[in-house]
């Protein structure tokens, strides 16, 4: 039995098989935001048991509880296993359940104990999906996860501002009311009232991971920090750095610009800050880490030009 049809008994099980497709070896899914990861219900493995496997040992060795394997597979039943059998492996622990097509996000996220945020982007950012996965997390699963051994981590408290002074926030983190559209959907980051053309800097020393361009963001600069900590920088009108340079607190990054797909027409600069967890990197407030802009000597002047 491969990972589909390990699917399609979880779905039929569920009352949902109407979601997989009878010509393809994937789940139909909405389309996805560029700016979103990776469904968790696209990150589904199968695994072949072999012997002297249990349960047990299979979920110790995805780092699961077994509970979680045997609600994959309704057809272990106890939990007794076959060498030989497949069966469906999730991302991490959590259950499938099926969306009546009157409940948001918001509404998941009460009933299932999670917040709404974690919730919609772990799905992929779907707008009106039909099957979720719902993660079941401990203490420690949105905990920021160090990925280095520099005992140098990144802390609110360290990180500067995005450009030469502070600028008015025109559309906050969170979920919102979207300005064309009026649907409420969920913004990942903050966006700032800047010029086109005023230059953009890092908020903190970091390696540059990503720099150009990225679907809805745009011309986009993602740098990874000391502490499991990133930053992006979306909509710029240029970029000025390259893919693995190394990046100071105020280096120049680009400038703003209107690439990609804004939410709001005027000019800004999107900024995200993300975590990595247990569930990938999760969008933070950047009001926590932004902190007032000085007069330091590595803050670029962008009323130059």
């Amino acid at each position: 039995m491969n990972i589909r049809n390990c699917l399609i008994l979880l779905f039929s099980y569920l009352g949902i098989i109407s979601v997989i497709s009878s010509h393809s070896n994937s789940v139909i899914l909405p389309a996805l935001a560029a700016d979103c990861p990776l469904p968790a219900m696209e990150r589904f493995q199968s695994h072949l048991v072999k012997s002297g496997e249990n349960l047990k040992s299979i979920a110790a060795q995805y780092n699961l509880q077994p509970t979680t394997i045997t609600r994959m597979n309704p057809n272990i039943g106890s939990g007794n296993l076959r060498v030989g059998e497949e069966i469906l492996i999730p991302p991490f622990n959590g259950e499938v359940v099926r969306v009546s097509s009157n409940q948001t996000w918001k509404q998941l996220a009460a009933r299932y104990k999670i917040r709404a945020d974690v919730l919609f982007e772990v799905n992929g950012c779907q707008e009106n999906p039909t099957v979720v996965f719902v993660p079941k997390l401990d203490k420690s699963s949105l905990t920021t996860t160090n990925n280095t051994s520099n005992n140098n981590t990144s802390t609110p408290e360290s990180f500067g501002y995005p450009l030469s002074e502070t600028f008015q926030v025109g559309f906050p983190y969170g979920w919102q009311v979207h300005p064309t559209t009026k649907e409420v959907f969920f913004h990942s980051g903050t966006d700032l009232l800047a010029t086109n053309g005023t230059f953009v800097q890092a908020i903190a020393p970091g390696k540059v991971v990503f720099a150009g361009e990225k679907g809805s963001y745009g011309n986009l600069v993602i740098i990874n920090h000391e502490g499991g900590l990133q930053s992006r920088y979306a909509h710029l009108e240029s970029v000025q750095v390259n893919l693995g340079q190394t990046v100071n607190q105020g280096d120049l990054l680009g400038a703003v610009g209107s690439t990609g797909e804004p939410t709001i027409k005027r000019s800004h600069l999107h900024l995200e800050i993300r975590s990595s967890s247990s569930l990938g990197w999760v969008a933070k407030d950047p009001k926590e880490y932004l902190s007032k802009i000085k007069n330091s000597k590595n803050s670029t002047d962008s009323n130059q030009n």
